[in-house]
């Protein structure tokens, strides 16, 4: 005999109290993002097409620049021993596309990514690439970041991957805080590749 259970499950985001307001955190909308986009320092400038990047819920990144390893990097607790590898730039052909192998690769934005202080983001690759086997890994995009990023490119498929310079490769999500920071990222990678 088989028994059904039906279960009907709530989920609300969770409140927080602060300054005596309540606060939810929150993904933004496009709405939002557009906002953000237009403000004196801008989320995120150097866009190809803010109409076409401009999704429901997040950002498209696009692709300027692909490279391979050629040696290993090092990482370390207080980053005294960090070392990032060294690579060298892979070349689009005449038409602009280029032909990926199976392995890893470092690739670069177009655009310039401005974190305010009272957000977060992470960022997923678009299911294109998923479906073509290929992934983007990412970090999180700390409050106050800014700066032309880099990610890694997996190519899983067997029989490797084409992708176009400028292709619309990653989605960006930005997350509303609790409550702002006073002080944002000053890292390593604060300004790169400016």
């Amino acid at each position: 005999m088989i028994i059904f259970v039906s279960i009907n499950v709530s989920i609300q985001p969770k409140r927080y109290i602060l300054s005596g307001k309540p606060k939810t955190m929150s993904l933004l909308s496009k709405n939002e993002l557009r906002a953000l986009i237009d403000c004196e320092i801008p989320l995120v400038e150097n866009m190809i097409d803010p109409e076409i990047q401009l999704q429901p819920n997040s950002v498209e990144l696009t692709l300027k620049s692909i490279e391979t390893f050629v040696n290993s990097g090092a990482v370390d607790f207080d980053n005294s021993e960090r070392e990032t590898p060294s690579t060298e730039p892979v070349e689009f052909d005449d038409k602009g596309w280029v032909h990926l192998a199976p392995g890893v690769y470092k690739i670069s934005f177009n655009e310039i990514v401005n974190i305010p202080l009272d957000h977060a983001a992470i960022a997923r690759p678009r299911s294109s690439l998923l479906r073509c086997g290929a992934n983007i890994g990412t970090a999180v995009w700390d409050s106050g970041y800014r700066g032309r990023s880099e990610s890694m490119l997996v190519v899983y498929n067997p029989h490797g991957f084409r992708l176009k310079k400028n292709a619309r490769v990653m989605q960006l999500l930005l997350f509303d805080l609790y409550s702002e920071l006073t002080e944002g990222y000053c890292g390593k990678y604060q300004h790169e590749n400016l």
